[in-house]
C-alpha cells in the first residue's frame, strides 16, 4: 500500500473512532447531560441534516478547484470546533447551531475527500473506497465500545468526556492528514458550465435511486430494533447481535464484494441484486411477530445476514457508478451531488420506516421491501442512460461531461 493510501486509511480510522463515540451515545448526551427533550433533539438533528445537504456540493467543487487536502483539513477542524461547542450548548437553539455546523462540516468533508480517494486510489479508486468503508466499520465499533463505558457510568462528566474524545478524534485525524502530500487542483473544463453535475440528468437520476435505496441503512439501526422490542418475543440482546453480525460482514467482505463490480453496468446489476436481497430480508422480518422467542430470533438473525449481503452490493454499486460516471475534473462536485441521496435518506429514512414498518405493521415491511426491489430493478436502465450510447454515426456524448468508465480512466492522472 502506498504512503498516500496508508495516511488516508489511518486518518479515516482515527476519525471514525471519534465518530463511533457520538453515533452510539451522542443523542443521550443532549437528553441526559444537557437535559433537552427527545423531541427537540430529533427536530434539531433534522434541521441540521437538511441544512447540510447543499454544503457537500459546494465543498466538493471547492476541493476540485482549490486542492482537496486543504479543504478536507478545514472541514476536520470545523468539525472539531463544532463538536467542542456541544459543551456550551445549554438550550435548543445553541444545540441546533452547533449540530448544524458539525453536520455541515461532515457532509463537506465527505465530498472534499473524494478527489483524494480518486488520486490515491490508482486505477480502481472504487476498491480503495471499499477498503476505507471496512476500516470505517472497525473504527466505529471501537468508538461504540468506548461509548458503552459512557452510557454505563451515566454521569454528566462521563458524557462531557465523550464529547471531548469525539472532538479530539477530529483533531487527530487532521494531524495525520498533514502527512499527506498536497494534491494539485484539477483545471476545469474550459468549454463547460461551472455546475455541470447539477445539469447531468442521468447522474441525478442515479443519485435519487441510490438515495431511495440508502434508506436501507436505517433498517438495522432504527426499524429492526423497534420491531424486535415492540412486536416480537426475541431477546433484546439480539439488537446488538444483529449489529455485530452486520459490522463483521462489512469488515470481512466489503472489499471482496467490490472487486466484482468493476464497471457501471456491473454496478447496475449489483443494485438489482441488492434490491432483491432487501426484499427477502424485509419478508423475513415481517412474520417474526407472534412467533416464540427462538424461531423469532433465528428469523431476525437470518434477515440481518441477508440484509447485510444487500448492503455490501448496494455500497459496491454506489462506489462504482459514483466514481466511474464522474469526470475527473469535477470529482468532488459530482460526489457531492451523489451524497445528496444519502443525506435525504438520513433525514427522511427513520420517519418513513417508523411510519410503514412500526405504525402500519407487518404489511409495511412488504411495502418497504418492494420499494427497495423496484429501485434496484430500475438502476440498470438508469446506468445505461448515463453512459454514452453507440450509434451508427459513432458514440453519443451527453451535453455536459463524459461519463463512460473508459473515458474517466483515461483522464485520471
Amino acid at each position: 500500500m502506498s504512503r498516500g493510501r496508508r495516511v488516508l486509511v489511518v486518518s479515516n480510522f482515527v476519525y471514525t473512532v471519534g465518530s463511533g463515540l457520538y453515533l452510539t451515545a451522542g443523542v443521550l448526551y443532549f437528553t441526559e447531560a444537557v437535559g433537552l427533550p427527545a423531541g427537540q433533539v430529533g427536530l434539531g438533528l433534522g434541521i441540521a441534516g437538511c441544512v447540510s445537504l447543499a454544503v457537500g456540493i459546494a465543498a466538493g467543487h471547492l476541493a476540485d478547484r482549490r486542492g482537496a487536502r486543504g479543504v478536507y483539513l478545514t472541514t476536520l477542524v470545523v468539525q472539531a470546533l463544532a463538536t467542542a461547542a456541544f459543551l456550551l450548548a445549554d438550550g435548543f437553539w445553541p444545540f441546533v447551531l452547533a449540530a448544524t455546523a458539525a453536520t455541515g462540516a461532515k457532509a463537506a468533508g465527505l465530498a472534499a475527500r473524494t478527489p483524494l480517494i480518486r488520486h490515491y486510489g490508482g486505477d480502481r479508486p472504487q476498491e480503495f473506497r471499499a477498503r476505507l468503508r471496512a476500516v470505517t466499520n472497525i473504527g466505529v465499533s471501537v468508538g461504540a465500545v468506548l461509548a458503552g463505558w459512557t452510557v454505563q457510568v451515566g454521569t454528566h462528566t462521563a458524557y462531557q468526556l465523550m464529547v471531548v474524545g469525539n472532538a479530539l478524534g477530529f483533531v487527530a485525524a487532521a494531524a495525520v492528514l498533514l502527512r499527506l502530500p498536497p494534491v494539485a487542483p484539477v483545471p476545469p473544463d474550459p468549454g463547460g458550465p461551472r455546475w455541470i453535475a447539477l445539469r447531468d440528468r442521468p447522474y441525478l437520476l442515479l443519485t435519487v435511486l441510490d438515495g431511495v435505496m440508502a434508506v436501507q441503512f436505517k433498517v438495522l439501526t432504527v426499524a429492526l430494533p423497534l420491531w424486535l422490542v415492540t412486536e416480537t418475543a426475541a431477546p433484546h440482546w439480539l439488537i446488538s447481535g444483529t449489529m455485530l453480525v452486520g459490522t463483521a460482514m462489512v469488515v470481512a467482505f466489503q472489499v471482496r464484494a467490490s472487486r466484482g463490480v468493476d464497471s457501471p453496468a456491473a454496478g447496475g446489476r449489483a443494485y438489482r441484486r441488492a434490491g432483491l436481497a432487501f426484499l427477502v430480508s424485509c419478508a423475513l422480518i415481517a412474520p417474526s411477530a407472534g412467533l416464540p422467542a427462538l424461531p423469532a430470533a433465528l428469523l431476525l438473525l437470518t434477515a440481518a445476514v441477508v440484509h447485510t449481503l444487500g448492503e455490501l452490493w448496494h455500497s459496491a454499486a454506489g462506489f462504482e457508478v459514483s466514481f466511474a460516471l464522474a469526470p475527473t475534473h469535477a470529482t468532488g462536485q459530482y460526489l457531492g451531488v451523489f451524497g445528496l441521496g444519502a443525506g435525504l435518506a438520513e433525514a427522511l429514512g427513520p420517519g418513513l420506516l417508523v411510519a410503514l414498518c412500526i405504525t402500519w405493521g407487518r404489511p409495511g415491511w412488504y411495502v418497504v421491501g418492494a420499494l427497495f426491489a423496484l429501485t434496484g430493478l430500475a438502476a440498470p436502465a438508469a446506468v445505461r442512460w448515463a453512459r454514452p450510447q453507440e450509434s451508427a454515426t459513432g458514440p453519443r456524448k451527453r451535453m455536459w461531461g463524459r461519463s463512460s468508465a473508459r473515458v474517466t480512466a483515461a483522464r485520471t492522472p
